[in-house]
């Protein structure tokens, strides 16, 4: 590998050479940089730099750890004409994001509530491993929420018109269920409007503490305000579209004379029939998953509103906003078109950019930045010095323990008791999930996102602390 050169307090640079195309940068500090140290995610921001028409650097935002081909918190920005597009730089999880519903509810209101609040959310939500929704599709409904996405839901009654506005591209990509297999859609097709297992969640939070009082007011947020906070993706559906579309490139990127450092790394031209058929197929597995966040924020807008008694819309449960993780977008940066990959990184627009409604155009893009069950969670702003990184955030605190490694160390029981101690209640599908997901499997997230406000990639509005978790 090459040289780790500190070039700022916050920023780390691997210098061009042999096949490199550009550096590598990696936002980090002293503590997080010996983490990646420890894992792949150096070398893997170096062989991501190796591709075709990537542009500026290769990005490793300060959550970071190792990936498939791409380290996770890794971005590349593709010259649209000539770069390249690959499953590995969008990941398995397609479009795995987070939305934040805000309400009017206080701490004082929900919190002798919120066993019940979680309890009812936690059966009205499925979720587990193999978890499957509660809505039964048709092949022809399936194939309206791959071309459309979070619209078909709304338009079946799962939300409200408004929902739209505050969704990353309202919901929707171009996507085609043409370019998506059989087995995709028979995979996704039982488990659309379900939260999944694993690092998937559905939190009630308390904002604990306001650092942007003008930002936040304009996102309608304020001190001791609840809301709700969901992470998930597009299920099996996803997973598949980015394994079929991996043995294709594995098949394809040699007869583009394509060097790649890294067989993970496997990808074609954007404008290749391979690589556009993949823009097709993974913008549907984005709406599959807008389209499951609609219906879980359905379905948990009803669990609120039964136990507190009250119409949804008087309890002010409306979206903050909806962001992606885990996706490839085409993209407009100092008049260029890039196709930007993001691999569990989140978009972090400034105000002014034309993708933005025009709830958030004056302002900045809300950036939802999640963090372990017994800590915090964080919403950000986008500023324009994000620019630097293409308009680009962490996505989380970003894990330092395998599942399996957790497991060995943590019993689940241990960590609900541990957390009920701390007023959080967990309702969980299984204690294994519990073990999988404890605090101490993930990186300090007040480090992560203190990074990121100081290198100038998000501005910190409000710090968010969980009182109540339905885990998958």
């Amino acid at each position: 590998m090459g040289e780790l050169k500190k070039v700022s307090e916050f920023v780390y640079e691997i210098e061009k050479k042999g096949e490199m195309k550009v550096p590598a940068r990696i936002y980090a500090d002293d503590k997080l940089i010996v983490k990646m140290k420890e894992d792949l995610t150096l070398k893997q921001a170096e062989n991501v730099s190796c591709l075709n028409g990537i542009e500026g650097y290769s990005f490793v935002m300060p959550d970071g750890h190792q990936g498939y081909g791409f380290p996770i918190g890794g971005v590349a920005a593709m010259d649209y004409e000539n770069g390249i597009i690959s499953p590995g730089g969008v990941g398995y999880d397609i479009n795995c994001g987070v939305r934040l519903l805000k309400s009017d509810l206080t701490h004082d209101d929900v919190f002798e509530k919120r066993k019940d609040i979680i309890d009812s959310i936690f059966k009205n939500v499925p979720s587990g491993l193999g978890s499957q929704g509660k809505v039964k599709l048709s092949s022809k409904d399936l194939d309206e929420v791959l071309m459309v996405g979070a619209k078909w839901a709304i338009d079946e009654g799962y939300g409200w018109k408004k929902d739209l506005k505050c969704i990353e591209s309202e919901g929707s990509m171009d996507g085609d269920p043409n370019k998506v297999s059989s087995n995709a859609k028979k995979r996704g097709m039982p488990q659309l409007g379900s939260l999944g297992s694993g690092n998937h969640f559905l939190e009630m939070q308390v904002i604990d503490e306001i650092y942007d009082e003008k930002t936040a007011l304009a996102f309608g947020l304020k001190e001791g305000q609840i809301c709700f906070m969901m992470h998930t993706g597009s299920r099996g559906c996803g997973h598949q579209i980015c394994s079929d579309y991996i043995q294709t490139m594995d098949g394809a990127y040699k007869k583009y004379n394509i060097k790649i450092p890294d067989r993970e790394l496997v990808c074609t031209p954007i404008h290749s029939k391979e690589g556009e058929d993949y823009y097709k197929a993974m913008s549907s597995g984005a709406n599959f998953a807008w389209a499951n966040r609609q219906m879980i924020t359905h379905w948990a807008r009803e669990s609120i509103s039964k136990v507190m008694d009250e119409d949804p819309e008087d309890l002010g449960l409306e979206i903050l906003y909806d962001v992606a993780h885990n996706i490839a977008k085409i993209e407009k940066h100092n008049g260029k078109k890039y196709c930007v990959h993001r691999k569990g990184a989140t978009r972090a627009f400034w105000k002014g950019r034309e993708e933005l409604s025009k709830e958030y155009g004056a302002i900045g893009q809300p950036v939802i930045i999640p963090g372990d069950m017994g800590t915090a969670s964080y919403i950000m702003v986008g500023i324009k010095s994000s620019s630097q990184t293409f308009g680009s955030t962490c996505h989380g605190a970003g894990r330092v323990l395998s599942r399996s490694a957790a497991i060995r160390k943590f019993r689940g029981e241990d960590i609900i008791k541990m957390l009920e101690k701390q007023n959080i209640y967990v309702k969980a599908a299984s204690p294994k999930v519990v073990a999988e997901e404890a605090p101490d499997v993930y990186k300090d997230i007040h480090n992560v996102v203190d990074v990121c406000d100081m290198a100038g990639l998000a501005k910190k509005v409000a710090k968010l602390k969980p009182i109540g978790v339905a885990k998958g």
